[in-house]
């Protein structure tokens, strides 16, 4: 990797390395050393330095020279990544970021998921960062408050639900405080002192008595400042929508397009079930696989040992015939994540010497102990390999040709997801989903992500529901509407439908870039195999793709069309 001394992969990297420094909780997640004792200042003061960090770093970039053509993708994609970055921050709407799914109140509990705990040295690093949680959460606190000063609050629905979180992490639900029973698990370390010990334990008190406080402010004090109205209108929406997929849409035609990808997956399941139970609806066919004793699984332990057998199944059929998949990338591990998140699997890759690997977490109800496969065979597919663990850790094991920016903070939606969606559809294609279970499965994870581009428009935006659907005709979306059609259009656990409706609501625009992604992916895919008819190889298209790292969706765009 090349670059002048005043070059562009050299001021990402120090742009890394400044950020890490205000951000220690995304340093962890990046794999970042050096900040696991901190976590990340919440305050507005806070987050004024780290858009002031960001605004910097930008103006430095685009003075900048490439010298060389990975240069200049890398100057493309910060100016695009990070110039998102401040207008959002200006927009005010990282201060006032709240939701179920993706927010600072998550962040602070999902750190210490990634954390090591082998020694009595890991857990005086996780001793240090649990002290930190009652100034943190304050600080967040206050930047709500200043948000909510300023006329910026997040809708109800997030505001009560995320108090919820708060309250099962500390353990006010019914169920042990997340911080007690991560502590608990020094008594098996050898060499850890009493001193210690006590320090973990009073550090698991402080925290869980941070969050209880947390959900209490959130009830009493934003609560009734929180708009009821759930959608947040097409300027907003405009701009988180850039900012998840890098392209600007045009969201009226997305919009039409997701009800016409709708109906063909809906019609291909159709014909699917019928090979499965003659006669039945879509309903009638789930229940008889959620029922049938091949596609089901007793208890988390065996669940997670399912995933894990079927990944490592996976990564060592697909290697060398249909992907390069280099020997750090073989160790993906499959995890059940503590309780009290919202339901549904998630990634986190690896840190950049590969020692923490790739994982799949799955996050279930605390009391699940039924899970049918037939519905998660795909899911393994997409946050494992070919999808997101082949994605991300591709990137971040190209430090020949990527600058440190490029392989741990330049995340797209669009990009990532599409890609991991893209993935589905390519075991499909590669002879993986031969059993119509499993491919029911994969059609509904579709069908539900298409269903995903209709409600997330339609409820932000209040559109007109089109005539001819069969789904009240000419009315207009409602947080209510969208329920009761995820509930009756498609297949997907009601448990996980409720979620996936406040997960939409508190998180405009990203949802839809599953689908959305998936069709720059393919569109990308038949245009190079036009260009190169017969000269098209399938796997080096995917090697060089991969190659390029995470990119908005027109960065990436412009990169494939010289393939």
């Amino acid at each position: 990797m090349s670059s002048s001394p005043q070059g562009v992969h050299r001021l990402s990297d120090r742009y890394v390395e400044d950020h890490a420094a205000l951000e220690p909780i995304e340093a962890t997640f990046m794999g970042v050393g050096g900040h696991d004792d901190r976590l990340t200042d919440f305050s507005p003061e806070g987050y004024e330095r780290r858009g002031e960090l960001a605004r910097a770093a930008l103006a430095s970039v685009r003075a900048a020279e490439p010298v060389d053509a990975g240069e200049r993708v890398a100057k493309e994609a910060f100016e695009e990544r990070v110039g998102l970055q401040v207008e959002l921050h200006d927009a005010g709407l990282d201060l006032s970021a709240l939701n179920v799914t993706a927010s600072p109140v998550q962040d602070v509990r999902q750190v210490f998921d990634l954390m090591p705990t082998a020694t009595a040295e890991d857990w005086a690093m996780i001793s240090a960062r649990l002290s930190a949680v009652p100034e943190t959460l304050s600080g967040l606190r206050a930047s709500l408050t200043k948000a909510a000063q300023d006329g910026r609050v997040s809708a109800l629905r997030q505001v009560t639900r995320t108090a919820e979180q708060c309250e099962t992490w500390a353990g006010q639900r019914g169920t042990p405080s997340f911080f007690g029973s991560l502590v608990a698990g020094a008594d098996a370390v050898p060499g850890t002192s009493d001193a210690l010990r006590s320090d973990l334990a009073e550090g698991a008190r402080a925290a869980s008595e941070a969050y209880g406080e947390l959900a209490r402010f959130l009830r009493e004090d934003l609560a009734p400042l929180a708009p009821r109205k759930d959608a947040v209108g097409r300027d907003v929406y405009q701009l988180w929508s850039r900012y998840f997929i890098g392209a600007e849409l045009d969201l009226l035609e997305a919009y039409q397009w997701g009800w016409e990808e709708f109906i063909r997956i809906e019609s291909e399941m159709k014909e699917v079930a019928g090979r499965i139970k003659a006669g039945g609806t879509l309903a009638e066919v789930a229940g008889a696989l959620d029922n049938d004793p091949r596609y089901r699984v007793h208890g988390q332990d065996a669940f997670q040992r399912w995933m894990q057998q079927l990944s490592d199944a996976a990564l060592a059929e697909l290697r060398g015939k249909h992907f390069h998949i280099p020997d750090r990338l073989m160790d993906l591990e499959c995890r059940i994540a503590p309780p009290g998140g919202g339901n549904g699997a998630y990634y986190t890759g690896p840190n950049e010497d590969f020692s923490r690997p790739g994982r799949m977490w799955w996050s279930v109800p605390a009391d699940k102990e039924e899970f049918s496969t037939w519905r998660e065979v795909t899911t393994v597919y997409h946050e494992g390999v070919p999808g997101h663990h082949l994605q991300v850790a591709t990137a971040v094991d190209q430090s020949e040709n990527l600058n440190q920016w490029q392989r741990l903070m330049c995340w797209t939606s669009g990009h990532g997801e599409g890609w991991a969606l893209y993935a589905e559809r390519l075991m499909r294609e590669l002879g993986y989903l031969s059993d119509d279970g499993d491919l029911l499965g994969m059609l509904n994870a579709q069908l539900f992500r298409a269903a995903r581009v209709i409600v997330d428009i339609g409820m932000h935006l209040e559109l007109e529901i089109p005539a001819g659907h069969g789904f009240h005709d000419g009315e207009r979306w409602t947080p209510e509407l969208g329920l009761e059609f995820m509930l009756t259009r498609t297949i997907e656990d009601p448990t996980n439908v409720r979620d996936e409706i406040d997960r939409y609501l508190g998180w405009p625009g990203q949802a839809p870039a599953y689908k959305l992604g998936e069709r720059l992916w393919l569109r990308a895919r038949d245009e190079v195999r036009q260009r190169q008819g017969d000269q098209f190889d399938l796997q080096a298209f995917h090697r060089r793709a991969l190659e390029l790292g995470g990119l908005g969706l027109d960065v990436l765009r412009r990169q494939l069309s010289s393939f």
